[in-house]
């Protein structure tokens, strides 16, 4: 998984009146959880624009300027009700022996024969919650969706793996083809109409001779 830098200052003072003038200088207070103890630090605000606003998940290493390198993934983000300015920031440590839970986004792969005969795409989980060690979470999670048809579902045992965990019920739906007012009949409920029609039609040629004998 990509890592992105966050170059940040240490923050010796954590009051409000400190907070306020970090954040009137363009700086976004943070917290680095899960280490011995919490490490608060800032940053700039620009720093964020390629974690913070992507579709894609990645993790973040932490660079003080003391030289110390922390890797973390964010935690958690707090946003300005209007404005949508970053105010504060969570992140928490990683340690290569111990798991790590992330939201992972879903990227859907091929052509759904039931949408190209009118049927409605239901993308139902664009993220997952995935539980790794940090070596092994993936950038995304790619669902096939080839061959689903009007009516068929991809749920979340269809994509076990054994590098992580999915925490979510084994039935939960991914992706699904519901049928729409244009939908026409699927390819292959249409191969298998032709087929049945056929095997009625040689059935039929064949029963005046069964009877002349």
């Amino acid at each position: 998984m990509k890592s992105i830098t966050i170059k940040g200052s240490q923050r010796e003072s954590v009051g409000k009146v400190a907070t306020k003038a970090l954040r009137n200088a363009g700086k976004v207070p943070c917290v680095l959880y899960g280490g011995d103890n919490p490490i608060h630090f800032s940053a700039d605000e620009f720093e964020f624009k390629d974690l913070v606003y992507t579709p894609n998940a990645h993790t973040a290493v932490i660079e003080l300027e003391n030289g110390e390198k922390l890797e973390a993934v964010l935690q958690d983000i707090q946003f300005h009700p209007v404005t949508d300015k970053i105010l504060h920031v969570d992140f928490y440590q990683l340690f290569k022996d111990k798991p790590v839970t992330m939201d992972i986004p879903v990227h859907l792969e091929g052509n759904s024969p039931g949408v190209r005969n009118g049927g409605r795409l239901l993308f139902r989980k664009r993220k997952l919650a995935v539980k790794a060690l940090p070596e092994l979470l993936p950038d995304f999670i790619t669902v096939d969706i080839s061959k689903l048809r009007i009516g068929g579902t991809i749920a979340v045992e269809t994509i076990l793996n054994d590098n992580y965990t999915i925490l979510h019920p084994d039935s939960t739906a991914i992706v699904q083809v519901k049928a729409s007012r244009t939908s026409v009949a699927d390819d292959m409920e249409d191969e298998e109409e032709e087929g049945a029609e056929g095997a009625e039609a040689a059935e039929t040629a064949e029963a005046p001779e069964a009877a002349a004998e």
